[in-house]
């Protein structure tokens, strides 16, 4: 079964996986509000891991570079239901309010400990999936803003973070790559979050490294591809997404070619 997502709006969704893995690799445009249903879930960002699985409900902050691994679980498909809140909604949402800011503030994902309030507010989306029909977007806005003041109400610094409408600037190169070269990104993605054009990207990039960006990727997720497998004593299965590899074959062919010996004997 291939991944399905239903929208009733285009904030609104509801996403259904019943095969063994999906991955993607993402910056989302917009804040993501999500509830777990059933499954489990992995998102990978270069501070931290973090699992997510049935009843939990968190928020994913927008710009934000993300290794996404989903895993049906228990004999169920993995399912969620995710609310956009885009910038547009945000500034309407803010506009009449008196907030002062508090910059910089961390964009790490916040988790609401399955929140009854917006669990609530979430599975009372459901039933409209099931219906005939456009969704009203009188009650779209309304169910928008009832999760956006409910994350006001539970979370005292949540106001610097979905009020915040700043677009990435022009930041350091080196240590913007450095943290984040496990994920697959294209390079005209690399080059917006780091403020840039593509052409000022590469010209950037070799300038600073020596090399292509796709060569030193690559030379970089395998290098910590081997740190992972050989120190921590991983599996290959269980590395070669993570560092930024598709295809198991094809991770197992550059590993070999860089170090002399397949992944799967583990330097011995």
């Amino acid at each position: 079964m291939e991944f399905q997502t239903k929208y009733i709006t285009p904030d609104i969704k509801l996403s259904c996986y019943e095969d063994k893995l999906f991955k993607t690799e993402v910056v989302f445009e917009h804040h993501m509000l999500i509830w777990f249903m059933s499954g489990e879930t992995k998102i990978i960002q270069a501070e931290a891991t973090h699992v997510f699985q049935a009843g939990d409900v968190f928020l994913i902050p927008r710009h934000q570079l993300s290794t996404v691994i989903n895993y049906p679980k228990d004999g169920l498909p993995h399912r969620t239901v995710a609310m956009h809140l885009s910038v547009e909604r945000l500034k309407t949402f803010y506009a009449d309010l008196d907030i002062q800011l508090q910059l910089p503030v961390s964009q790490k994902i916040r988790s609401f400990d399955r929140h009854p309030l917006l669990e609530s507010c979430l599975a009372s989306l459901l039933p409209y999936f099931d219906v005939e029909g456009p969704f009203p977007v009188h009650i779209a806005a309304m169910k928008i803003n009832e999760a956006i003041s409910i994350l006001r109400l539970i979370d005292s610094d949540i106001d610097n973070v979905l009020a915040n409408f700043d677009e990435p600037g022009k930041i350091d190169l080196v240590g913007f790559m450095e943290k984040n070269f496990m994920f697959n990104m294209p390079m005209e993605r690399f080059g917006y979050l780091t403020g840039r054009s593509l052409s000022t990207f590469n010209r950037d990039f070799r300038r600073h490294f020596g090399a292509t960006p796709q060569r030193w990727l690559t030379q970089k997720r395998l290098e910590l591809a081997h740190y992972e497998i050989i120190q921590k004593r991983k599996k290959p299965v269980d590395v070669y997404l993570e560092v930024g590899f598709e295809d198991l074959s094809h991770f197992s062919f550059a590993f070999k070619k860089q170090f002399g010996y397949p992944p799967t004997k583990g330097g011995g």
